[in-house]
């Protein structure tokens, strides 16, 4: 004790010895200011050491917080799914041919300008179009990988996350888009790999004939536009067929964004381009995983592809980039989705008697595109009301399928709970792996498109073409609405 009690002594006295040389320095006269410069400029120095390692250090805490939250999947096994599909195989064995008929090989249509770098549902609608032109003009649709970004790493960077740069279609969708099969006794040929169309079109003596945008009727309906190319295409002889879209997109954001591509409803509903169209296996598998949270009355509600979700209502909640994008919607006096303003479907959307008053105006468009707790609370208790009263059921639950953050999420919860449904869950509440997680926008699709009932939002390129899927699997038109 009395050696501690010395050691305290002599660190206290030391401290006071340093205090006082401190106090008498700052009393010191002006001749001994450089010294001070001196100790300040060390001080510098030792600052900007600090800065230039914590600046040299921040990549690897970039890759470490990177790592830590997992390297994505690379989806090999769904590639090798794709290498394997029949109408790959090049070389087809003796004894499955007919001596006295020569083996056909169909023509390949590939459209290499195709969108990449979007959303899911941006690229979704394009190719369901391009299959469905590649389908009635009788040639191979060329399928392509969902591109994020063209680097030559297997990931990007989004949000401070890794992601896949590149996602097989085969681990989003199913069906004829993605090289599946037709019934219907169809005779047109399945759709082949891009990986497949290079190897066969892309040699030296290879040279595909490519077709320019530039003459295409692009200004009229959507069903004009697909007889032009398919006119086009049929007078085309050779293997292996481009479309140069340099010109113009073959199907625009204007033709998907107004009511000219209904003029293909019918047709392209009854195709078996949707009437074909299926989740992937793995979507599929993230669905029947949840179960739980979906609460079906039986299994076969979760696996016939046929069977809905009884008592449940989905509804998508868009956030995140609409914040800036409603707003400029209401500027640009923009409507519904193309699809979305079929004339079958229950809600309009009609913002003329705002049209003199530009504050009405955006609330009205935000009511409908960014609307808030207390509106989806309502929206939600109008549809579940007339949907009782038309006598077409009784809705219960609430799935919403949502980019909202999950504080946000949880107060809605709250909201809709005190309103009387028996269960609400989202987005968020569904457990996924990681295979699962990348293509968690499909998941939330198949959910919605298995609903009882859908509350879409209008503006949305992923409602409409939820809506196109639902009404493709003949689903009652009265259980699709908007917000």
């Amino acid at each position: 004790m009395m050696v501690v009690s010395r050691r305290l002594v002599g660190a206290f006295s030391k401290s006071l010895q340093r205090d006082s040389e401190e106090h008498v320095d700052a009393l010191l006269p002006s001749s001994s200011v450089p010294a001070l410069h001196t100790h300040r400029r060390r001080l510098r120095t030792l600052t900007l050491r600090r800065l230039i390692s914590c600046l040299a250090m921040t990549p690897v805490f970039v890759l470490l917080i990177l790592l830590c939250q997992g390297i994505p999947p690379t989806y090999d096994d769904v590639r090798s799914f794709e290498r394997r599909l029949t109408q790959h195989s090049l070389t087809i064995p003796p004894s499955t041919v007919d001596k006295t008929q020569l083996v056909h090989h169909p023509r390949y249509l590939r459209f290499p300008g195709h969108l990449w770098g979007h959303g899911l549902n941006n690229v979704l609608q394009e190719a369901l179009l391009m299959s469905y032109l590649a389908y009635v003009s009788n040639v191979s649709f060329v399928f392509e990988d969902y591109t994020w970004t063209r680097t030559p790493l297997p990931w990007s960077m989004y949000g401070f996350a890794l992601r896949p740069a590149r996602i097989p279609l085969n681990a989003i969708i199913s069906g004829p888009t993605a090289g599946g099969p037709m019934s219907h006794g169809s005779q047109a040929p399945l759709a082949v790999s891009a990986e497949f169309y290079e190897k066969t079109c892309g040699g030296p003596e290879a040279k595909p004939y490519v077709i320019s945008s530039a003459f295409a009727p692009n200004e009229e309906d959507g069903s004009t536009i697909i007889e032009w190319w398919t006119q086009r295409l049929s007078s085309v002889q050779e293997r292996c067929i481009e479309i140069d879209s340099t010109p113009h997109d073959l199907f625009d954001r204007f033709l998907f964004g107004g009511p000219r591509i209904l003029s293909l409803w019918d047709s392209l509903i009854s195709s078996p381009i949707l009437s074909e169209f299926a989740w992937s296996p793995i979507v599929q598998s993230a669905v029947a995983r949840n179960f739980a949270l979906l609460r079906p009355d039986t299994v076969n509600d979760i696996y016939a592809a046929s069977s809905s979700l009884h008592g449940l209502v989905a509804v998508h909640l868009r956030r995140g980039d609409y914040k800036r994008h409603c707003p400029n919607l209401a500027k640009w006096g923009a409507r519904y989705m193309g699809f979305n303003q079929h004339p079958s479907l229950l809600d309009r959307f009609d913002s003329s008697p705002y049209e003199d008053d530009s504050v009405l105006k955006e609330e009205y468009y935000l009511a409908h595109c960014l609307p808030t707790i207390e509106q989806l609370v309502s929206v939600l208790r109008t549809v579940r009301r007339e949907y009782r009263t038309q006598g077409a059921g009784t809705l219960k639950r609430v799935y919403v399928l949502s980019n909202e953050r999950a504080w946000a999420l949880g107060e809605l919860k709250n909201a809709l709970n005190d309103d009387g449904w028996e269960d609400v869950v989202s987005t968020v509440d569904l457990h996924l792996d990681a295979e699962q997680h990348h293509v968690s926008m499909a998941v939330d699709m198949a959910i919605a498109e298995r609903a009882e009932v859908f509350i879409g939002n209008g503006f949305s390129s992923l409602s409409s073409n939820v809506v196109l899927l639902r009404m493709a699997k003949g689903m009652d038109v009265r259980s699709n609405r908007f917000l």
